[in-house]
């Protein structure tokens, strides 16, 4: 069964799957391509972190960065060996709740196209493509997209 609860990221697993992700992300685009929030960034107020978890296990991450008039959505990971178990799907489900009972009617996100299988998980959440957003700057990988909740 999997769990997904509001988390502390500096917590030794989530922190460790944090970092994995950092460094995936760091090794696939350039310094200014990046746009992870780090560790003390997702302990801030208008953060909303979580985590997936099996049994004592956590095996995913997500987060909601709280903006006006919208939430966007950040830090999504799951670890490698558990890919394809629904945890992403379960992560995505909670922060759409979460959204919902603060009562944010738009999700936004920032993604590369050269992560398929992410674009592939927000467009089977009803996520489409839109327009650069906030204080994103243009670039060859960013890719944005966005979901109105009802």
């Amino acid at each position: 069964m999997i769990i997904v609860e509001p988390w502390h990221p500096k917590e030794e697993q989530a922190a460790a799957l944090l970092r994995q992700s950092h460094a995936l992300m760091e090794e696939l685009f350039e310094p200014e391509e990046n746009y992870f929030l780090d560790l003390d960034e997702l302990c801030t107020p208008d953060i909303r972190f979580f985590v997936a978890r099996r049994e004592d296990v956590v095996l995913g991450t997500g987060a909601l960065a709280m903006k006006d008039g919208y939430a966007e959505v950040k830090s999504m990971f799951v670890d490698p060996g558990s890919r394809g178990a629904g945890i992403a799907d379960a992560l995505m489900r909670q922060l759409e709740d979460c959204a919902r009972e603060e009562g944010v009617l738009e999700l936004r996100l920032e993604t590369s196209k050269r992560l398929a299988a992410a674009v592939k998980l927000y467009a089977r959440h009803g996520f489409s493509e839109r327009g650069i957003f906030g204080d994103y700057q243009p670039n060859t990988s960013s890719f944005f997209m966005e979901k109105v909740l009802t």
